[in-house]
């Protein structure tokens, strides 16, 4: 996620994403132009919040913006998926395992099992009503049958679906749906907070435990934490990356490791 940013050059409304370099600016009335997002790759089709930075042309929207570091999915149980700016892979895009599309953007990834999907698949809803059906459709996140070898076509769109992606699903009507068309714009929902390991800011037992008796004291820990959760993230990132050039066997992927961003006290 990003943090207000404390630099002389912020507005009130202006933040820092760990995504770019320069500070990302509220847009007001983001539909009078045409942006896409550079997380979701969804253009701005409402006037809901968008940060930007229009030296870059580099936007976000304002949920694109919050989608946590981390996220434990329960399509992907084995291990967290962590939010990469783009794919570590060599054309820098992947194949959502969500809808079988090809994404540039964003992507939540497990780079042990080459798991990656789009933001809004990762955000789609686990319940959904669709037009097409007077039932509620559940969400799936793979053939709703037994033999799992069995073909089945979307009851929308009456095409063939892939047995290995979402879909929804009425078990009682046995009607399926692809996510594209049972959500035909599709866009990043908001994300339910994330646990996240942060170290103790203060390990020293010897110190003062009430961080409010000294006013300058209060905002260092704050940037001691999210330091350490920025250390944490690298670290997580660093054995993933580990892992997958050791299934590859591609050492290219060890100059995917970010340089470690640290910030300074105020």
């Amino acid at each position: 996620m990003g943090r207000q940013n404390r630099g002389t050059n912020a507005g009130p409304q202006d933040k820092q994403h760990f995504s770019h370099s320069h500070i990302l600016k509220l847009i007001v009335n983001p539909t009078e132009t045409v942006l896409t997002c550079n997380a979701c790759e969804q253009s701005n089709n409402t006037n809901k919040p968008f940060y930007g930075c229009n030296t870059c042309q580099y936007f976000l929207h304002e949920n694109c913006f919050n989608a946590p570091r981390f996220l434990n999915h329960a399509s992907h149980p084995s291990h967290p998926l962590t939010l990469l700016p783009s794919a570590t892979y060599s054309s820098c895009s992947f194949t959502c395992k969500a809808c079988d599309s090809a994404g540039n953007g964003f992507c939540f990834s497990c780079a042990c099992c080459e798991f990656d999907i789009h933001l809004q698949c990762a955000s789609c809803p686990s319940l959904i009503l669709v037009d097409k059906h007077p039932h509620q459709l559940e969400l799936n996140f793979g053939s709703p049958y037994e033999d799992k070898d069995s073909e089945y076509v979307c009851d929308i769109c009456n095409e063939i679906m892939n047995k290995e992606n979402w879909l929804y699903y009425c078990g009682g009507c046995d009607f399926a749906s692809h996510l594209h068309c049972a959500i035909t714009s599709p866009e990043v929902g908001v994300f339910a907070k994330q646990p996240r390991p942060i170290p103790s800011p203060n390990p020293n037992s010897n110190s003062n435990p009430n961080p409010y008796t000294n006013p300058n004291r209060n905002s260092n820990a704050r940037v001691e934490m999210i330091n350490s959760a920025n250390e944490a993230h690298e670290q997580i990132m660093a054995a993933q990356l580990r892992a997958q050039i050791a299934a590859r066997g591609r050492e290219a992927c060890l100059d995917l490791v970010a340089p470690r961003r640290r910030y300074s006290y105020y």
